[in-house]
């Protein structure tokens, strides 16, 4: 079953309970896709033998679970993240999120504009800080986070520490931690131990509350580089995430480099000239991009005075603008576009 779901390009397998039998479902550029059918026992016996592999409680169907564990499929070194919840009749939903190892995608491979890559690369030159990303889940935020931490670690020769919730992507070249509660590593204790541990550059894998937000802000006060992820709409929308959080905003003046937001999107394709699902059969290679709406330098100093409430003009390329662009250029589809106007409508 991973098997087929790494093949084919799967980020994601659903098993789905429901009245006769189980569903499984694979996550391809987004969409659901079915694969098979497995009856209630070999379906339970499956789940059983995952959370095992994932060291979760097997005996446990009433509580929501989540763990990971690495598998050889194919040759190729792979990152499992479990996830369950409880359902009726004490049966239980399954997603397993696939985490490729064996590759790093460069930045300059990832931006549909060669610009926003060379930007990207740019604020990675400043000795202290903090770099925000935002966009929903599965717009590639964490990938490209992976880009801009090895390119630190191979390129620059800088010391990489990341704090996750899971380690995603093993990487021998730089130190990584993995948020553990039971053990009493959670983000706020990690990053105070990585403090200690003189780092030049720390990844922490999202900012999700007041006291994760206010340490790594003091991380990039005391001399570090901070880069971390965020779930906002655009990147305006960070500023304000962070006065939510309860941030100063003299800290938030002093510490905030950029932000960036950014959507993976499905490319025309240049050999079959059509939206071809994302991956062609002709070339056998996906077919996808992302772009970044980032703010920083002037636009950055303008769109903190309107979140203080001060009326300004500023400019910079936004989501729309860019995938405006793609449009006209002829990388990005017509249904594309529409499809991402309608996801930012609801």
């Amino acid at each position: 079953m991973i098997g087929e779901a790494f093949s084919s390009d799967a980020t994601d397998v659903h098993v789905i309970p429901r009245t006769k039998d189980y569903l499984i479902q694979f996550r391809k550029l987004g969409v659901l896709v079915p694969f098979q059918t497995i009856d209630p026992e070999q379906a339970e016996r499956l789940i059983a033998h995952l959370k095992f592999m994932a060291s979760m409680d097997i005996g446990e169907k009433r509580k929501p679970q989540s763990g990971s564990f690495s598998l050889t499929v194919r040759n190729t070194p792979l990152s499992l993240r479990i996830s369950t919840l409880p359902t009726t009749h004490l049966k239980e939903s399954l997603v397993i999120r696939i985490l490729p190892q064996k590759y790093q995608i460069p930045i300059e491979k990832m931006s549909l504009y060669p610009s926003s890559a060379k930007k990207l690369l740019a604020l990675l030159m400043y000795s202290h800080g903090l770099i925000l990303f935002t966009g929903p889940t599965g717009s590639g935020k964490t990938t490209t986070l992976y880009s801009l931490v090895h390119h630190c670690s191979a390129a620059l020769n800088r010391n990489v520490i990341t704090l996750e919730d899971p380690v995603e992507k093993m990487h021998e070249d730089m130190v990584q931690i993995q948020v553990n509660e039971k053990a009493g590593i959670t983000y706020s204790t990690g990053l105070k131990a990585i403090l200690r541990h003189d780092p030049d550059i720390i990844m922490v894998g999202e900012i999700r509350d007041r006291e994760t937000a206010e340490i790594a802000i003091r991380a990039s006060l005391t001399g570090h580089l901070v880069i971390s992820t965020m779930h906002t709409r655009d990147a305006k929308g960070a500023i304000y995430r962070l006065m939510e959080l309860g941030v100063e905003w003299h800290d938030i003046e002093q510490t905030l480099l950029a932000v960036s937001a950014q959507r993976l999107l499905r490319l025309v394709c240049p050999v079959c000239k059509a939206e071809c699902g994302g991956k062609c059969h002709r070339v056998k290679t996906l077919n996808m991009a992302s772009v970044y709406e980032i703010v920083t330098g002037s636009a950055l100093k303008e769109v903190l005075k309107e979140a203080k409430g001060e009326s300004v003009q500023y400019q910079y390329h936004t989501l729309q603008t860019l995938i405006n662009k793609g449009v006209a250029l002829g990388f990005v589809s017509e249904l594309e576009y529409r499809k991402w106007v309608h996801e930012e409508k609801r």
